[in-house]
């Protein structure tokens, strides 16, 4: 499928996963299609700043009727096909519905998913556990890259492999009745798990009683299934800073479109295309952080300042209101960036460009396919805030957005994604990066550090040249010196305050460290010839960089803009 300007990006989407019956009461038919209908409508009212994009499979049954209510809607429907067209047809029992599927499929983008290893046209054409996995799959598919997974379904568990029941068990615990351990690590299962939520639209099958309870809900993953008539709150914050970092980059959509791409390659992936988005606002936010930091700072040393001219050198009332004026400028700029939420945006964007460009250079590199377990967002940034799920989410669109521009015939160019990717030592890439900003760093730390000494030094100064010669000094120069000792005590104080809130050291270290990562994976790569191998150890480097980034966003979550300092 070639790129369609037209095609929303599903990066910057909300999108509502489908699964559910094949075989729906026919008298449950209008009621269905009013609930389904209420609530892509309440989504939309709710979050007008992201799209709706619908997932469906466009099995018979709730797949179909989902499809059809969105496009009635107006809303873009993508139909991930477990099987090649002309296999999924025969699987129609009801011609009137093989006929819906050819009407649909003209409306909607139809993205069949690649057979796996060992999968054939041929060893797919008869009904099987060969097909019936591909069922499952499908509906992994979908729940992986879901925002939302909407099913209509009667709440039975069946035992069924890859029914309802078992996709449903999918979104919420990770784990389908024949795999248990397919999408997350181990720790990840063992630890904290509350980002996914989908909405049970109740429906009974075609010869089954009515189901206990009719009422729709949301369910949300968790350490106890808990299910409301109200999205959780949680989620709801998730999809609203997701919005929000679609209205940031239609803010500044012309200055982001005029970055360079490093290659043709990277200019035609719609996922470096989200990563130069997210890596532009990431900049724009850090500077302004680093402005409101400095600003904070430097008010609350000529706060000091003032006060110690007030009590020792001259008391003017003039001082007083100059000390006033400037723990107003402070608390005015803290309260701008805190409700404009400058520094939350800042992390956020940068854990995200992170996140995009590893998935980005692991799909141009042939390492994700769409057949995949496993996928880039899935462990990323796990066991952080739920809040932080957003990103994934974003992660999981542009993971699709991806699949829907194929690459070229041998599977994306390994060597050009090494050469942009991880470069060489001085050159461009990660590592010259990495190297080049670790010196740079490590250059300005010395500096902060020794301004940092001269202040401590010239006070410690002053307090000997006090001591020694305090018999010869009237009573109005040592007022002068003792209140310069004073400032210079608060200089220094504030400077290490400000030194230890940008976190230099740690950001040393962590330059250091992907440094050392990308010079070993440019050995390894230099070693190794063939392409397999080289894609193991791109596969490795970039797990390797989503989790040092991980560690990096906990670190400075963990050090907030001092808004207590003024």
């Amino acid at each position: 499928m070639a790129a369609n300007p037209d095609m929303p990006l599903l990066a910057s989407s909300l999108v509502i996963g489908v699964t559910g019956h094949r075989r729906l009461r026919a008298q449950d038919i209008a009621g269905l299609e009013a609930d389904v209908r209420t609530f892509l409508q309440d989504l939309q009212a709710r979050f007008p700043g992201l799209p709706l994009v619908v997932l469906s499979p466009m099995a018979e049954g709730a797949d179909q009727l989902v499809a059809q209510v969105a496009l009635d809607l107006g809303l873009y429907v993508v139909a991930p096909l477990p099987l090649p067209l002309a296999l999924y047809r025969e699987d129609f029992k009801d011609p009137a519905n093989l006929q819906l599927l050819d009407r649909q499929l003209a409306q909607v983008e139809v993205l069949e998913l690649p057979l796996e290893r060992g999968e054939t046209p041929g060893t797919l054409a008869l009904p099987g556990p060969t097909r019936d996995r591909r069922y499952r799959q499908a509906g992994i598919f979908v729940s992986s890259h879901c925002h939302v997974l909407l099913a209509l379904w009667d709440g039975r568990q069946t035992g069924r492999v890859g029914g309802t029941a078992d996709i449903v068990r999918f979104h919420m615990e990770g784990a389908t009745q024949a795999d248990p351990d397919n999408r997350r690590a181990a720790d990840t299962l063992l630890g904290p798990d509350q980002e996914n939520v989908a909405y049970h639209v109740p429906a009974a099958r075609e010869g089954n009683a009515d189901v206990a309870d009719a009422r729709p809900r949301w369910l949300a993953a968790g350490e106890d299934a808990q299910a409301g008539l109200a999205l959780p709150d949680a989620f709801a914050r998730m999809f609203s800073r997701q919005a929000a970092f679609n209205a940031d980059m239609r803010k500044y959509a012309a200055p982001i479109a005029a970055q360079p791409a490093p290659s043709p390659a990277a200019a035609a992936c719609p996922v470096w295309r989200t990563f130069v988005a997210a890596d532009w606002l990431a900049r724009i936010y850090q500077r302004r952080v680093a402005r409101v930091l400095l600003t904070t700072y430097v008010l609350v040393a000529l706060m000091g300042f003032a006060f110690f001219t007030y009590t020792d050198v001259v008391s003017n009332d003039l001082v007083i209101y100059a000390f006033l004026l400037l723990f107003a400028t402070g608390s005015v700029v803290m309260t701008i960036a805190s409700r404009r939420e400058w520094q939350r945006k800042y992390l956020d964007y940068r854990a995200l460009a992170e996140g995009l460009r590893v998935q980005s250079y692991w799909r141009r590199a042939g390492i994700v396919v769409a057949g995949a377990r496993a996928f880039a967002h899935d462990n990323f940034m796990q066991k952080q805030d739920v809040e932080l799920g957003w990103i994934r989410n974003v992660m999981r669109g542009a993971g699709i957005d991806g699949m829907r521009v194929p690459l070229a015939a041998d599977g994306g160019d390994v060597q050009g994604v090494v050469d942009e990717w991880v470069g060489e030592p001085g050159g461009n890439g990660q590592l010259g990066y990495y190297a080049g900003s670790s010196l740079y760093r490590a250059r300005l730390h010395r500096r902060g550090e020794m301004l940092g000494h001269v202040c401590l030094g010239l006070g410690v100064g002053l307090c000997v040249v006090l001591a020694i010669f305090a018999s010869r000094f009237d009573a109005s120069t040592k007022q002068v010196l003792v209140s310069a000792m004073g400032i210079l005590s608060v200089a220094a104080a504030v400077h290490e305050a400000y030194m230890h809130k940008k976190a230099d050291k740690e950001l040393i270290r962590q330059y250091r460290f992907m440094q050392r990562i990308f010079t070993s994976a440019y050995r390894r790569l230099a070693a190794v010839a063939d392409v397999v191998g080289r894609q193991r150890i791109l596969g490795a480097l970039g797990e390797a960089a989503l989790t040092e980034h991980a560690e990096w966003t906990l670190l400075h979550r963990e050090r907030p803009l001092p808004q207590s300092r003024i």
